[in-house]
């Protein structure tokens, strides 16, 4: 598989850094989910907030590194038997699915740094709060990532069933294309 996206199908470094994103997406969400409803006395209740920052922290760095491949390399085409209505959702779609992203991350930031404290990335690094302390921006971002989260982890869902569908019902290559190249149909 080459690096770089052709025409015709996706590169590594855009294929593994759109799975990469998948699975963080979903590992956080489910995370995230759990973590809710851990009491003081669980043994989790300090390290599943600490994974989930960490990871959260990291996956910005990714998704603005997405970004910033995303306009520096070229994007395939979409395939001759995409309707227009295809071709605009899934455009449509992936402009969502930043914007959520990029808000769910920013707002988790902003929860974990609401009393001034920095967030502490795997004990690697630390990210200052930019904000210092403001009253109620914990609530007021706890409910902006609560619908962020729930809306991409839906959105992304029914991402992945268009191309599940492309691949079953129109037999195409709209997944195939963003697999390992030793996935692909011969």
């Amino acid at each position: 598989m080459q690096l770089r996206n052709s025409r015709r199908r996706y590169g590594a470094v855009g294929a593994g850094l759109h799975w990469l994103v998948a699975l963080a997406v979903f590992g956080l969400f489910g995370l995230g989910y759990y973590m809710v409803d851990l009491t003081y006395y669980d043994q989790w209740y300090k390290l599943a907030p600490h994974i989930h920052r960490s990871i959260g922290i990291l996956l910005f760095a990714v998704v603005v590194l997405r970004l910033l491949w995303r306009f520096a390399d070229t994007t395939p085409s979409p395939l001759d038997s995409h309707s227009r209505f295809e071709v605009l959702s899934a455009r449509v779609a992936h402009v969502f699915l930043y914007l959520l992203m990029l808000t769910a991350m920013t707002s988790g930031y902003l929860i974990s740094t609401a009393d001034g404290s920095g967030v502490r990335v795997f004990d690697w690094f630390e990210v200052p709060s930019v904000t210092g302390r403001i009253e109620r921006m914990e609530d007021i971002a706890g409910d902006v990532h609560y619908w962020a989260t729930w809306a991409l982890v839906g959105l992304a869902a029914l991402h992945g069933l268009a191309a599940i569908k492309h691949h079953m019902v129109d037999r195409d290559d709209t997944l195939r294309r963003i697999l390992p190249a030793r996935l692909k149909k011969s």
